[in-house]
């Protein structure tokens, strides 16, 4: 309850008081800056997948120029020698206002991304976006097979049949390669388990699946029970070191990132920036109330 009643004043604050706490989980407000912090994880060995900060939109003149800027990050990126690949949201490209024109957006970008023999993560979003980014997922992998991944939210109740859905896409060659995440919408308890351990079973469970699919998994997680869950299965199934990765966010759970890295795993961090970092965090926290104290304690810290 107290959590929640942070969470709810923590958006009402200055943006230069919540900034002391957010700074330490964005790459920056700058592409420069995010360059410059993707890189310093590149010299730790960990690759990178970079997104610009923002989500729903109202117009598609605001389509169009999420698209420039896009293009605009991956040219910088690749020009500067970033290690990592790029992620994005359909809303932010107008998946909601007009599904055709968000499709020829994130298509150019996927494309561009393709011309410098790289990639870009399609995030999922709430419920009701699941389907048309499914349907986006499969129309841009057909097109650009080894180009192009998706997302899959763990506490979902369709996800293991939405996974099973994707096995025709599924080649030795470009296999499907999915971010595997608990997901942070809030959902209703009819389309989505609520408990840790059940969320956590599943995380798990559509690992394995994806294990004996031959499938690609980017493990996204902070639960040490899961990473836990994911060795396991790595030994049991004997699954070579470039056939998944484990990811984390930027700034999150530092020493156990490295303690994945030094037994040999692959790792790729989340580099959000961008101008809309406050609607990002104040976001976050209405989804994850119990950050909210966590959030409060690293503001007295700074101060």
């Amino acid at each position: 309850m107290l959590n929640k009643m942070i969470a709810g004043i923590l958006p009402h604050m200055p943006k230069k008081l919540v900034w002391l706490f957010s700074k330490e989980y964005i790459a920056g407000e700058t592409l420069a800056q995010a360059i410059v912090n993707a890189r310093k994880l590149n010299a730790e060995g960990i690759l990178t997948t970079i997104d610009v900060l923002g989500e729903f939109i109202s117009t598609l003149a605001e389509a169009e120029a999420n698209k420039k800027e896009y293009l605009e990050v991956i040219e910088a990126a690749e020009k500067a020698g970033v290690k990592g690949n790029y992620s994005l949201k359909p809303t932010f490209f107008g998946l909601l206002l007009d599904k055709d024109v968000a499709y020829k957006h994130i298509r150019e970008v996927v494309a561009k991304a393709a011309f410098h023999n790289n990639f870009v993560r399609i995030d999922m979003e709430d419920s009701p976006c699941t389907d048309r980014e499914i349907e986006l997922y499969r129309k841009l992998k057909q097109e650009f097979p080894g180009n192009v991944g998706l997302v899959v939210q763990a506490y979902l109740k369709r996800t293991r049949r939405d996974i099973e859905g994707l096995r025709d896409l599924n080649t030795p060659e470009h296999p499907v390669n999915l971010r595997v995440c608990k997901g942070i919408y809030v959902e209703p308890e009819s389309i989505a388990y609520k408990k840790y351990q059940e969320i956590n079973d599943h995380f798990v469970d559509d690992i394995e699946y994806m294990f004996q699919q031959n499938m690609y998994p980017a493990i996204a997680t902070h639960d040490a029970p899961i990473i836990e869950g994911a060795y396991k299965l790595i030994d049991k199934y004997q699954v070579t070191p470039d056939k998944y990765e484990f990811q984390m966010l930027y700034g999150v759970t530092p020493g156990l990132r490295k303690s994945i890295l030094d037994k040999g795993h692959r790792m790729r961090v989340y580099v959000p920036f961008g101008k809309q970092w406050f609607g990002y965090c104040t976001r976050r926290l209405k989804e994850n109330p119990q950050m909210a104290g966590v959030i409060l304690k690293a503001l007295f810290k700074k101060g």
